[in-house]
């Protein structure tokens, strides 16, 4: 007796129906905007095609890819990052997230090989960060470290990999392993904080996040940690090359999300009802913001030489 497996409509562009599209969340990539930008901010010689390539891949395939490989394997019906009421999920969603894997990584080719190699390791880690026979997401240290490496420090190398010509001798200096750190705790300070408001749903689908672990008191203090330290190792940085103008603007542009953080804290100790959805992306899109403004800054200042 035969078993008939379903095969995928070769019509590519029916996989990317309405519902797929939205849990692609491709206004998502503007929140993992900051580190892109931040590696670019810090390359004194910027090859703009393949920035511009590197751009797209990441922000208009691998990291769409990811949000919605990661959907997928959550099937999730409640409030997502950057999603409040997501559509069901359906096979198409599968499909669509290997063909951007898959665009993405050969298009990395037209940067150079170690790009490409770069991006092939992120989607991997990627899919084992969702995957449920893995699922490195449900462990809580695992899980954060898996984000706070390679959204942080992994990305800011392959950033700087496309963005100018790549050398070992180039790429890992002293100035990029302090970037790298600076990034990741960067990563680390918002991390907890997109997972305040999924506790329940997270406990429900087997996941323990580090936020669950850290209690709403517990994820206010270790991002603000977090934060704290990259700030200190930023400010180091930005002394060791005698650039205190960038220092003193970081404080001026952060200013508004270290405020709205000790807003948000004080009303949550009042009412945890308040470490909900809405805030949560509040937040994120205020300290997103205020990161991508700051680097396009040093970015501008790099090519005009403002101060």
């Amino acid at each position: 007796m035969y078993t008939f497996v379903q095969m995928p409509s070769l019509n590519v562009i029916s996989w990317f129906d309405k519902n797929t599209v939205k849990h692609l969340r491709f206004p998502f990539s503007y929140h993992l905007m900051p580190v892109f930008l931040f590696a670019l901010s810090q390359t004194t010689s910027v090859n703009w095609q393949q920035t511009i390539i590197a751009f797209v891949i990441l922000h208009l395939l691998i990291y769409p890819s990811s949000n919605g490989y990661n959907s997928y394997q959550d099937k999730d019906e409640t409030s997502i990052g950057g999603l409040k009421n997501p559509p069901k999920v359906t096979e198409n969603l599968f499909y669509a997230t290997l063909l951007l894997d898959i665009i993405g990584v050969l298009l990395s080719l037209l940067v150079s090989v170690y790009f490409s190699i770069f991006v092939l390791i992120y989607v991997f880690i990627s899919r084992a960060y969702s995957y449920r026979k893995l699922r490195l997401k449900k462990y809580a240290v695992i899980g954060f470290l898996t984000v706070f490496l390679f959204q942080g420090a992994f990305t800011y190398l392959m950033v700087s990999s496309a963005v100018t010509t790549f050398s070992f001798e180039n790429c890992f200096t002293t100035n990029n392993f302090i970037c790298m750190a600076v990034a990741s705790l960067f990563i680390g300070s918002v991390y907890p904080l997109t997972q305040i408001y999924q506790h329940k749903e997270d406990k429900k689908d087997g996941v323990t996040s580090i936020s669950y672990k850290l209690g709403y008191t517990g994820t206010f203090i270790f991002s603000s940690i977090m934060f704290a330290g990259a700030t200190a190792l930023l400010f180091y940085y930005f002394d060791l090359k005698h650039q205190r103008i960038e220092m003193f603007l970081f404080f001026i542009l952060m200013l508004p999300v270290v405020l709205r953080l000790l807003y948000w804290f004080n009303n949550v100790r009042k009412n945890i009802a308040n470490a909900n959805f809405e805030n949560t992306m509040s937040m994120n899109l205020l300290a997103s913001s205020c990161m991508n403004i700051y680097f396009l800054v040093l970015i501008l200042n790099n090519n005009y030489s403002w101060f």
